[in-house]
């Protein structure tokens, strides 16, 4: 019998000021095969590849998805990596961590919160309609609307959004 692993991910919850206003990065999910899940909001994530580092597969993705570069990834610059018997391994504290439990596929998503540069790109080969997002819309879309958002991102989402007070 072979068994079946989930999946490491990231995900990166970047916000910015625009127009004074405090906002999140949020993007439509548009992916080959996706299904029902295209169309749901969420934060730019994707798969770690083996053995990438994950604040390089965060990068990765980022640029990959939203065309922006992370400029601060919050929990980066604690993290502690060392070399021994010929395992380099790292250790790290994400802002949130949620594993699906079922539906869709096994996934171990990190979130963190993160900074960046430039301007998204209208759409990917990935995503559609990339906006910023003030923070009390998104609240009101994650209390009032919760289905609208892909489930793994829900749980960081209102964690952040939380502390935030929209």
């Amino acid at each position: 019998m072979s068994e079946t692993f989930a999946i490491p991910c990231v995900g990166a919850i970047i916000a910015r000021e625009v127009g004074g206003v405090r906002c999140l990065l949020i993007q439509e999910r548009r992916k080959p095969g996706a299904g029902i899940e295209n169309g749901m909001m969420e934060v730019a994530a994707g798969k770690v590849r083996e053995y990438e580092n994950v604040f390089d597969a965060l990068r990765r993705e980022v640029a990959e998805e939203t065309g922006l570069r992370l400029t601060r990834i919050e929990g980066e610059d604690t993290a502690i990596t060392r070399t021994v018997n010929g395992y380099t391994v790292m250790s790290y504290t994400p802002f949130c961590t949620t594993q699906n439990l079922s539906g869709g596929y096994s996934i171990i998503l990190h979130s963190f919160l993160c900074e960046a540069e430039g301007e998204p790109l209208t759409r990917t080969d990935e995503t559609r309609n990339l906006r910023w997002m003030p923070l009390a819309e998104c609240w009101s879309y994650l209390q009032n609307r919760p289905e609208d958002f892909y489930p793994l991102h829900i749980n960081a989402l209102s964690l952040y959004l939380g502390q935030e007070n929209p």
